[in-house]
């Protein structure tokens, strides 16, 4: 996930804080002990679990939560009906929910509407997920991560009573044939701003019967993308207020996802996950990780260890690639295996962590709320054309400026440029799927400032993120390429070659805020990593 840094970070912070979670602090002494923890070769915390709590506490009061938020009140400002009807279809024999974007059983707020209606219509409740040949240019990586996400949530449909269905090929040609043959009474839906997604819904939405309603619940984020705001937001400061200012309706307990009392009259057809794997066309070149354990257990256990062991850090050492104070929690967060809204709840239950809390927040909240925003609003959020008029002609001017190195698209994926940083980060997201927020604005910045022209470079950024990235194919990737490269959510600088007004980067600013050498040693070693259909030594 890229992490996006302002100028007047801590007046954010103080703002963050003082609406979410009505804690105080001191901002100077903070930002002394930023300048002091995050220089070059400073000490690194120890990083310690929390005293008086066994590995595993978190699912477990997460459980007593969910039980103790049974009966409250679905808030419908959460979703929104994609077809003219409302009322759930007569005579039909289940409610489907089409599970896309946010995939988990529990804290998902999709599913508990559809639970929610097929209960009150005493019907039995179905999951499908529509697997496609590819998307956009996610890799055997990804799309190993999300399947076997996929096979713990059937495991727990089967203690649900909750039919699971896998269907093949794009939603638009097999939804609506499926929703016909089972005779479903009325389709609940995820939300994803991005265009794919969007043309999913629409030609879902056309095949539909006129008789069932569509429903679409935004579960991913906290608040709503649609109640958030009305329009195409300008940055960080112009949201936030909007954002926090609903918390308070929006960031509420989340009920159990139970066991179904009305059972199906017939079962779905059992999944083959092996052969799903193995017949999978995308290129299995770009192989799994091992650090990430796919599905909410792995996530769950993530979101324990970083707040037992490194959330006490966070606001402090949250730049510095050397120090293990981030979440890690992206991967699960945007393959919807974790719910952004679970963790924020959680966080702000740490103690004597006020700075952090705020810090997070600000990031798994606002940024994250705001790349939504972005690709939703601006139809081309992945290319030249989406940027800021003023971004769009500084970038003009000088797209003919002298480079002094230029890379090809091979080049830079194989980590073979002059820039040992850029290589160690380059090779940090070929081997672990993963690149620590602050080297993925510096990689970015380079990467415009190695190829020939701004279209180009960001070009090769989307197509290197969304294809090595466990999080890639991404509102926040896609915002994270555009604020590097096209200046979006940032405002312009001082004129330079190549940048024109935007952002710049450079080796010895990052040698300023970190040990360089260090994460530069650490990536450096020679390995071979299998990736397009070559081994490649770095």
């Amino acid at each position: 996930m890229f992490h996006i840094r302002y100028s007047r970070r801590v007046l954010i912070l103080r703002s963050i804080r003082d609406l979410t979670i009505n804690m105080s602090a001191n901002k100077h002494n903070l930002k002394r002990q930023r300048k002091s923890t995050i220089s070059a070769g400073s000490k690194q915390p120890k990083l310690t679990g929390e005293k008086g709590k066994e590995s595993g506490w978190l699912l477990k009061e997460v459980a007593e939560l969910r039980r103790a938020a049974q009966g409250c009140e679905f808030n419908k400002k959460r979703l929104r009906y994609l077809s003219d009807t409302q009322k759930v279809k007569q005579g039909s024999q289940g409610v489907l929910y089409w599970m896309s974007r946010d995939q988990r059983i529990q804290d998902n707020w999709a599913l508990i509407y559809s639970q929610q209606l097929a209960l009150a219509e005493k019907l039995p409740l179905h999951i499908c997920f529509c697997l496609v040949p590819e998307f956009l240019d996610a890799a055997y990586r990804q799309y190993a991560f999300m399947l076997k996400g996929l096979q713990e949530v059937v495991k727990e449909c089967k203690s649900l009573d909750i039919e699971f269905h896998l269907l093949s090929g794009e939603p638009g040609q097999n939804l609506p044939a499926f929703v016909k043959s089972w005779n479903f009474g009325a389709v609940v839906t995820d939300f994803n701003p991005l265009r794919i997604s969007l043309q999913w819904i629409d030609t879902v939405k056309k095949h539909l019967h006129s008789d069932i309603p569509f429903i679409q619940v935004d579960a991913h984020n906290v608040v709503p993308c649609w109640e958030a705001s009305k329009k195409l937001e300008y940055g960080a400061r112009t949201i936030r207020g909007k954002i926090t200012k609903h918390l308070q309706e929006f960031l509420t307990d989340m009920p159990l996802v139970d066991t179904h009392p009305y059972s199906a009259s017939r079962a779905a057809k059992i999944v083959d996950w092996e052969e799903v794997l193995s017949s999978l066309q995308v290129d299995h070149n770009v192989c799994e990780v091992d650090w990430a354990q796919p599905g909410t257990t792995g996530g769950m256990s993530m979101l324990e260890s970083f707040i037992d062991r490194r959330l006490h850090i966070f606001a402090t050492h949250r730049n510095n690639p050397n120090s293990d104070a981030v979440s890690h929690l992206s991967p699960w967060i945007h393959a919807g295996q974790l719910s952004a809204q679970r963790v924020v709840m959680q966080v702000k239950r740490k103690k004597n962590a006020s700075e952090s809390v705020a810090s997070f927040i600000e990031e798994i909240v606002v940024r994250r709320e705001l790349a939504d925003n972005f690709c939703f609003y601006n139809q081309n959020y992945d290319n030249i054309s989406g940027a800021y008029d003023w971004a769009k002609k500084t970038l003009q001017e000088h797209s003919k400026d002298r480079r002094q190195y230029l890379y090809s698209k091979k080049e830079l994926e194989s980590a073979e440029t002059h820039d040992q940083l850029w290589n160690a980060a380059q090779r940090q997201l070929l081997l672990e799927g993963k690149m620590h927020g602050f080297l993925r604005m510096y990689w970015a910045k380079k990467i415009l400032e190695w190829t020939a022209s701004p279209e180009e470079a960001l070009s090769i950024a989307i197509y290197l993120n969304d294809r090595l990235s466990l999080d890639g194919c991404d509102p926040n990737g896609y915002v994270g390429c555009m604020w590097s490269i096209c200046g979006i959510h940032d405002q312009g600088w001082a004129e330079r070659p190549i940048f024109g007004k935007i952002r710049y980067m450079n080796y010895a600013g990052c040698k300023r805020k970190f040990d360089v050498e260090q994460f530069e040693r650490k990536y450096a070693a020679i390995k071979e990593i299998p990736i397009s259909n070559n081994k490649i030594s770095i």
